[in-house]
């Protein structure tokens, strides 16, 4: 099982380095962002450790690009910023998260579970018809045009597309789709509204009387 450690304190890198490589693991270890892009690029990895503050910026949100981008590699931020808030969010982009001062046991314990779990491969792309979605990329596509959507927009359309040709209820939309507990239902009227134009013609969301809202591929 092969490891990479991102960490720029030189002391705690030997010394996790040391206590992976004691472990049974395969190691490398580097001290930035721009050092782990070059390991990445030419190994694979079962699980990749990120401190949080790093020379080159807050690891979070370099996970957090290659997440979108489709890397399924498994993350454990081992870092002292140890707040409620940066748990939460740690662990929106990573799959563990280990807090300084540490046990050493402890993070190979948890290092070993990441490298032994399974990680998925990207989600597939979604179709109907000419139009596209690919959840990974979080790009959605219309006979080939790249297409600019906001979150929700993207968040609706993907179920829609999910759940093709089945139509979705307002209610369902509106519990999976926004972050608040009780939205507006006249929002979702909306914004089914804004994606119509935005997908432009011909025609591919459906009003379904008292059901909701459904995809139907055009016709030829």
């Amino acid at each position: 099982m092969r490891v990479l450690v991102v960490e720029d304190d030189g002391d705690l890198r030997f010394a996790v380095h040391t206590a992976l490589r004691g472990a049974g693991f395969a190691v490398d270890s580097v001290g930035d962002l721009p050092d782990a892009d070059v390991e990445l690029a030419v190994n694979s990895y079962d699980c990749a450790v990120f401190d949080r503050r790093l020379p080159g910026g807050d690891s979070l949100s370099y996970v957090r690009d290659r997440r979108a981008a489709g890397w399924a590699v498994p993350v454990l931020f081992l870092t002292g910023l140890s707040t409620v808030p940066h748990l939460v969010e740690g662990l929106a982009y990573g799959d563990d998260y280990v807090t300084k001062p540490f046990e050493m046991a402890v993070l190979e314990a948890r290092v070993r579970r990441l490298c032994l779990q399974v990680v998925p491969g990207p989600p597939p792309v979604l179709r109907c018809g000419d139009l596209e979605l690919d959840p990974g990329r979080r790009e959605v596509r219309r006979a080939g045009t790249l297409l600019t959507l906001t979150k929700t927009q993207f968040a609706v359309l993907e179920l829609l597309m999910t759940k093709q040709p089945e139509p979705v209820s307002t209610r369902v939309l509106m519990e999976q789709c926004w972050d608040e507990l009780e939205p507006d239902p006249n929002r979702v009227q909306v914004l089914i509204g804004q994606l119509r134009r935005k997908l432009h013609d011909p025609p591919i969301i459906e009003t379904v009387l008292r059901r909701g809202y459904r995809l139907i591929p055009p016709r030829p």
